[in-house]
Formats: C-alpha cells, sequence, structure tokens
C-alpha cells in the first residue's frame, strides 16, 4: 500500500499541490533541479541525461499488479547527442539509455509516492532488445508496471517496464528495482567515505 506523503521541511506548502497524475516537461526540469519536491528527495535527471519529455499518467494502483502503473513519453529528435556517436554512420539510440528511463521512471514514483531520500538504480533482472530506435522516429513510449513498494529498511520499488516505438514494443525490462536512500552525504562536505550507498 502506498503510504500517505509526508514531506521534508524544505517542501513549502504550495508544492504539495503538484502532486497529480501527469507531468509536462517543464514540470519534470523543476523535479530535476530539486524545485517541486525537495533537494533532499528524488530527482530526475537533468537533460542530456533526462529519458523523458512527459509523463502522461502516474498512479498508484491499476497496472498488471494493481499496484501502480506509468506511462510516458520521449520525443525522439535526429539532433540528439547520442545519435551522433553511436554509432557513426549508423545511429541507433543506445538500449542502455532507454533501460535508464524505465530506472528514472520507477525512481519518480518512488519520491511521487511521498519516499524521502536520494534516488539510487539498484538492479534489474531480464532485459531483452526486440527492436531499434532510430532518428527517423518520432517519440518513444514507456509503460512501467509497478511490482512491488515497500518502506522499511528504506523506500524501495520494483517494476517491469516495455518500451514502444510506432506501436511495437522492442524493449522490454523485470523486475527494475530503485532504491531511496537518506543519507548519501557527497555534496553536504562530508567525507566521502561515510557515503552509504
Amino acid at each position: 500500500e502506498i503510504p500517505k506523503r509526508d514531506w521534508s521541511s524544505d517542501v513549502c506548502s504550495s508544492d504539495l499541490m503538484n502532486i497529480k497524475s501527469s507531468y509536462t516537461k517543464k514540470d519534470l526540469f523543476e523535479i530535476g533541479s530539486g524545485a517541486m519536491f525537495g533537494s533532499k528527495n528524488g530527482k530526475l535527471p537533468t537533460p542530456p541525461m533526462l529519458m523523458i519529455d512527459r509523463i502522461t499518467h502516474i498512479s498508484n494502483d491499476g497496472g498488471n499488479y494493481g499496484k501502480g502503473k506509468i506511462t510516458a513519453e520521449l520525443d525522439i529528435d535526429p539532433k540528439q547527442w547520442f545519435f551522433d556517436c553511436h554509432f557513426k554512420n549508423d545511429p541507433v539510440m543506445p538500449g542502455c539509455l532507454g533501460l535508464d528511463g524505465f530506472w528514472q521512471l520507477v525512481g519518480f514514483f518512488l519520491t511521487w509516492a511521498g519516499g524521502k531520500g536520494r534516488g539510487r538504480a539498484l538492479g534489474v533482472k531480464e532485459v531483452k532488445f526486440k527492436g531499434q530506435v532510430r532518428p527517423y522516429h518520432d517519440t518513444i513510449t514507456y509503460q512501467i508496471d509497478i511490482k512491488k513498494f515497500i518502506q522499511k529498511p528504506t523506500f524501495m520499488a520494483w517494476g517491469d517496464a516495455v518500451l514502444h516505438v510506432k506501436d511495437e514494443a522492442i524493449y522490454f525490462a523485470k523486475d527494475l528495482q530503485v532504491g531511496l536512500f537518506e543519507k548519501l552525504v557527497w555534496d553536504t562536505g562530508m567525507d566521502p567515505g561515510l557515503d552509504p550507498f
């Protein structure tokens, strides 16, 4: 069951109104900067590593397991940085970036659901690629089904995911795992040896 939200003190009350079921690109930038959910809570990466342009739906019920579902999109631009280097004269979006998009969304779900701490990808049980994303594609769609959600010993979620291009499922991931960690210390001036993860 998704816990009640208990935001840290660095989130002002007006930010609580930003808990919604869809998010624009502008919203995603605010989440990446820490402006929406707070600097001590999970953030999305900022460009060019942000692999999402919009979250069209997020809920804490529904999906294949009844525990939550996320649908999101990334617009494909032939000028995106990875097409020039992966590979020269044979441009393909790296599959690992689609996988990272999956992890970004599961991590976002944790913060959206009220989890505290900074997100870290923890693993994936199985990944399969049955197609490719090329510069001539317009949009890719991510679909995540949340499988499991826990609060202790830390906030953690597992999900299964599929990436679609032109209505065809081409990437598949099972048991993506992401956790939130409250005592990460790299940017606090503390001894990096104290970083717990």
